[in-house]
């Protein structure tokens, strides 16, 4: 079988299943939630010969009919065919369970009519008990966050040490035409020297060299990109441990079309030669 990988996710009802398949997928994986017992041979067989699903999560709970009896013998089955399947079991504590059930106010599985909201979660705790004992890892979720959670699925399933990557945008604009939206970092750059006011350079944007070193010339501005720089590169793995997916990251001087567009692209080199990768727009800089 060829079949890449595929991770059964499964585990109490209010534990984090949701939150994980999300992570799953933001790494790639292809997903597929609430799968019936019944295709899960079949999603077997098409994963081994699918390019976009060599790769997948499946998301299966007590809401199946049959699920703890059928999966098993079943998940045994598979493994006996050498397909590389794994089992993630999501756990928490009755406490935290309640709490969370309380908070989103969704009836729990097991928990529905006159059934108290805590004898629901013993019995699918009781019912899911051999199920548990197959995982091939167990995660508690009961001190979790939805970011904690994300992180600790990057960190065990991720292909490289890296984990799924952070976006990073950095836009450049003129604040005589508006601050853009939907910014997590803005700088302003107008108190650099302005190459719009030297005649030689005024028709230039940033992206020459003359209007860089122009910039570059005074001994604040160097000192300035080195600060910038390292302030930048100190947030990031800040913003990436949050769970953040995409970051942009505002340069804005009077025009948009020198002191911005030069600084964007001097931080995004550096930032490249750190290893990020990084995407440049500039808003108003004109042909």
């Amino acid at each position: 079988m060829n079949c890449t990988r595929l991770i059964v996710v499964t585990g109490l009802s209010g534990s984090g299943r949701s939150a994980a398949l999300k992570a799953f997928e933001d790494m790639g994986f292809y997903c597929v939630d609430n799968l019936p017992l019944t295709l899960l041979s079949a999603f077997v067989e098409f994963a081994q010969s699918s390019e976009e699903a060599f790769q997948s999560a499946i998301g299966i709970d007590i809401r199946e009919r049959g699920f703890p009896e059928r999966f098993p013998a079943l998940y045994g089955g598979l493994k006996s065919r050498g397909c590389v399947i794994e089992l993630l079991f999501l756990d928490a504590s009755d406490q935290t369970i309640v709490r969370r059930f309380s908070e989103t106010r969704r009836p729990h599985p097991l928990a529905r009519g006159t059934t108290p909201l805590l004898d629901g979660i013993r019995r699918e705790r009781a019912a899911l008990a051999e199920v548990k004992t197959l995982a091939d890892r167990i995660i508690d979720t009961s001190d979790y966050t939805v970011h904690d959670l994300r992180q600790t699925i990057e960190r065990y399933y991720a292909a490289g040490e890296a984990g799924r990557p952070m976006v990073i945008t950095l836009l450049t604009f003129g604040y005589k035409f508006g601050v853009p939206y939907d910014l997590d970092l803005l700088f302003d750059l107008r108190f650099l020297p302005n190459p719009h006011f030297v005649p030689e350079l005024r028709a230039y944007t940033g992206e020459d060299p003359r209007v860089r070193d122009y910039i570059m010339a005074q001994p604040d501005s160097v000192e300035f990109l080195a600060r910038l720089q390292g302030f930048i590169e100190y947030l990031l793995p800040r913003y990436r441990s949050e769970g953040k997916s995409y970051l942009t990251i505002a340069f804005g001087c009077t025009g948009g079309r020198h002191r911005s567009v030069a600084v964007s692209l001097m931080i995004a080199e550096r930032l490249r030669l750190s290893g990020y990768d990084v995407i440049v727009k500039h808003r108003d800089r004109g042909e």
